[in-house]
């Protein structure tokens, strides 16, 4: 029986004496520990959601026909019970009367409502292995409710006309306690209702402040307090939620002088003009961008202790000391109430540990000596490591022995064996032995939610952690793509390649929040990545204007793939501009609010592109494909925009070289030849694997077998659901636009008597800024790229800017606003 751990079993040499082994009584065959852990479950569940609906039916027929079933259902034991069964009126006859005289009438009252939910979203979690509504907070609730509802309506009863029939409202219970409660506290009682229901409320909502009646400024009530900043949500593989208060302000505007920033003092000390040196800091406003009013909230307001008021006058500088208090930036707070997938979207399987006997093992290694023996090659030692696909042998030869001869025996070794394919390692890296990998007779199933739920992938602190399934030691295999930095998968068809691109994005749903992750999926087939276009407004990346973010026509995935490079261009820009090196050193400055939002920096998302079916794309595209691609792989790396390409047709055609040079990892299923093999991995082995999600993983000069874990469509549909279901922003994350071929025709043809509406708004923004940058037009009046660039076009041929000139910023012409006003008044 297979542990999560590594098995290593060492041979006995010849001569040792073999260990009896204690034999167990086999029995039918039929295993009660496997009935008991799955039938029994689920017959319970399916028993408690029964008994919930009778109860709750029964319950409803007895506010009907209570009065007329009273006296059968408490009449003497002596008489005969199937008479007053028939004459019982309750719609689940006898019975259902007698469940709701004693839970309704003799105890609860009508919290005994409370009581049927509770059976069958219990049941229901047991059957269906997912829970409708926290289990444990609608616990808390009926707790509570069985109390106060039954000490509030029997009071209620004893006001109006003391204990009766009309009683079983509180039930017995509840009328006890109200007798009890009017006893000791009389009309106190209404005082003891009341308080309880507020200390609950307060507990139950986490509530910690009350405000009815306090006083609001008028500044305080121009504003709608739905824009009250929220609490950001921590990933629930931290064991708990951790909700914090996040206080931030608006930008304030910066003197610069050589790189430094310089604060002039308040109001109070203009006289005396006196400057104080500060570090660089700027602040970032965060609104909770999923308000519609939102577009609307004037540029002067801040959010500070969750209260809004209007911050200092344009000119008016921040003090040193508050330029030191700031708090870092958050970017999670786009999308504060944002809560993460839970294992329990996952499917938790019975899986059956590989079992490889003793015999079997004896039997491979007895063939394997044998095999070798007949060639003249000597073993000192052999062991075996069991995996959940594969067992690996590890032989070490005796002294003189070519590792090469043991290589070419491959095929002699597997016709011994009878095996489906065995793959040699030699030698093994890091060990002085040779490893012979040979398939089960029975494989494991590795589920993705033992994959994802392991502490080894909650607990990693990769950048962009990605697992992919166990090794063959059975231990789990997590990687970083942001160290590899691309990944080049392929397969033939049905060997598992879709699973493992799902894999891939459920591993980095799971620990990113959407505000730190995009992806780019572009699916030539149109059916495999579907399911993720409910996460469009979360996770995905698009051009502007399209109507769907899965990408699957071949000249949309051309002008995405050049949109990118735009966006590549554009960070690198940014990165110049901010004396960083790579992504994370920018975020982590952007973060400390050392860069500044108005010069057009912001906390920049990794961008993930996958690409289900490049050989399609290849075929009908080619070099406007490969191209991108190629530019892409080579730079995107410091920038955070990472590649996963898979095909189902690993050929030279499609995997040219300068694509293959520019993706380090490569990551293999079952191909169909060896050709195929050392043209993904530069290596054979891959035409041995066994399929079923069985593959090999390069990266740098080591090779790793792994089995895929296995994510189901329902599974992969269950946390698209999830995700899909919360608020997410106003659309996808859009790329810059591309213009193609048929873009503008040059400036020496632009009409200025057909300016753009917006013409004299960016006019007056570049002279403002004195930067000529597409992207400045884009960011303050919210255009496309498209639109942002005819205008600036036009500003060009007016005589505001200059001529294009590369990646740096056209220069501005025009110096001052009186100067543009005289101009845009001649025009």
């Amino acid at each position: 029986m297979a542990t999560n751990s590594p098995r290593t079993n060492t041979f006995r040499k010849k001569g040792e004496p073999q260990k009896k082994k204690e034999s167990k009584p086999n029995g039918t065959g039929f295993s009660f520990g496997k009935f008991k852990s799955n039938k029994l479950v689920l017959t319970l569940g399916i028993l408690l959601m029964s008994a919930s609906i009778f109860l709750f039916i029964a319950f409803i027929s007895y506010l009907l026909s209570g009065p007329t079933d009273q006296s059968l259902v408490m009449n003497n034991p002596d008489e005969a019970i199937r008479e007053t069964a028939r004459e019982t009126k309750n719609l689940l006859g006898y019975l259902g009367a007698q469940a709701s005289n004693w839970l309704i009438y003799r105890w609860f009252g009508v919290a005994a409502f409370l009581f049927p939910p509770f059976l069958f979203l219990l049941g229901f979690r047991w059957a269906f292995k997912i829970s409708l509504v926290s289990l444990t907070r609608y616990t808390t609730f009926a707790l509570f409710f069985t109390f106060w509802i039954g000490l509030f309506t029997g009071y209620i009863v004893i006001l109006v006309q003391g204990y009766s029939y009309w009683s079983f409202l509180s039930g017995g219970f509840g009328y006890e306690l109200a007798k009890l409660s009017s006893d000791f506290l009389g009309w106190g009682t209404f005082i003891l209702i009341g308080g309880a229901l507020l200390i609950f409320v307060v507990f139950f909502f986490d509530i910690d402040k009350l405000e009815w009646f306090s006083s609001k400024t008028a500044d305080e009530d121009s504003f709608d307090s739905s824009l009250e900043e929220p609490l950001p949500v921590k990933n629930p593989f931290q064991e708990e939620l951790d909700l914090e208060e996040n206080e931030e302000e608006e930008d304030e505007d910066l003197i610069d002088d050589d790189g430094s920033a310089w604060i002039i003092k308040g109001k109070e000390e203009e006289k005396a003009t006196e400057k104080v040196k500060a570090p660089i800091a700027f602040e970032v406003p965060q609104l909770n961008i999923l308000d519609p009013e939102l577009d609307n909230v004037p540029e002067e307001l801040e959010i500070a202790d969750k209260n809004f008021s209007v911050v200092k006058p344009a000119g008016e500088e921040k003090t040193a000391e508050e330029v030191q208090n700031l708090d870092a930036y958050d970017p999670t707070l786009d999308l504060p109430k944002y809560k993460y997938p839970t294992l329990d979207l996952l499917n938790e399987y019975d899986v059956q540990k590989v079992t490889v006997s003793r015999q079997e093992l004896e039997d491979n290694k007895n063939k394997i000596v044998e095999t070798l023996e007949n060639f003249k090659i000597g073993i000192q030692e052999i062991k075996a490591t069991i995996g959940p696909t594969v067992t690996l042998y590890e032989i070490v030869p005796e002294p003189g022995v070519k590792i090469s001869k043991i290589k070419n025996l491959e095929d002699d070794i597997a016709l011994s064996l009878a095996a489906l394919g065995i793959r040699i390692i030699a030698p093994i890296p890091g060990k002085g032995t040779i490893g012979i990998e040979v398939p089960n007779k029975n494989r494991e199933l590795v589920p993705a939610r033992a994959v994802l739920g392991t502490e080894k992938f909650m607990k990693s602190d990769k950048d962009l952690p990605i697992a992919l399934g166990k090794t063959i030691s059975n231990e789990v295999f997590v990687a970083d793509l942001a160290k590899m930095p691309h990944l080049l998968m392929a397969g033939a068809t049905g060997q598992g390649k879709s699973v493992g691109l799902n894999m891939i994005l459920a591993s980095l749903i799971y620990k990113k929040h959407p505000s730190q992750l995009k992806f780019v999926l572009v699916d030539p087939k149109k059916v495999e990545l579907t399911l993720f276009n409910k996460i469009e407004r979360h996770f995905l990346a698009k051009l502007p204007g399209s109507e769907e973010a899965i990408i699957t026509d071949t000249k949309k995935v051309i002008y995405t793939l050049n949109s990118l490079c735009i966006e590549m261009d554009n960070r690198y820009n940014l990165l110049k501009e901010a004396g960083t090196r790579n992504l994370k050193e920018y975020n982590a400055k952007f973060i400390a609010r050392k860069l500044n939002p108005d010069k057009g920096h912001y906390f920049m998302p990794y961008i993930v592109l996958v690409i289900d079916e490049l050989a399609d794309l290849m075929m009908t595209a080619g070099k406007e494909i490969e191209g991108p691609i190629a530019r892409l792989a080579q730079l995107a790396r410091a920038i955070g925009i990472h590649l996963v390409v898979a095909t189902q047709r690993p050929s030279v055609n499609v995997i040219t070289g300068i694509i293959k040079a520019n993706f380090p990892a490569r990551l293999s299923f079952r191909v169909t030849s060896k050709i195929d093999s050392r043209t993904i991995l530069d290596t054979g082995g891959a035409d041995q694997l066994i399929g079923m999600g069985d593959m090999l993983l390069s990266h740098g000069s080591e090779i790793t077998r792994i089995q895929c874990a296995f994510l189901d469509t329902p599974e992969v549909d269950a946390i698209c659901d999830w995700i899909g279901e919360q608020k997410g922003y106003s659309d996808a994350y859009l790329l810059p636009e591309f213009e193609g071929e048929d873009g503008n025709s040059g400036v020496g043809e632009i009409d200025l008597s057909d300016r753009d509406p917006l013409f004299d708004d960016a006019a007056r923004l570049i002279v403002m800024h004195q930067q000529g940058s597409t992207s400045l037009i884009q960011r303050k009046l919210k255009l496309g790229y498209n639109r942002a660039g005819r205008i600036i076009d036009q500003l060009e041929a007016a005589g505001i800017v200059g001529s294009f000139e590369g990646s740096k910023a056209r220069e501005v012409l025009v110096q001052d606003d009186a100067s543009l006003e005289r101009l845009l008044n001649s025009l």
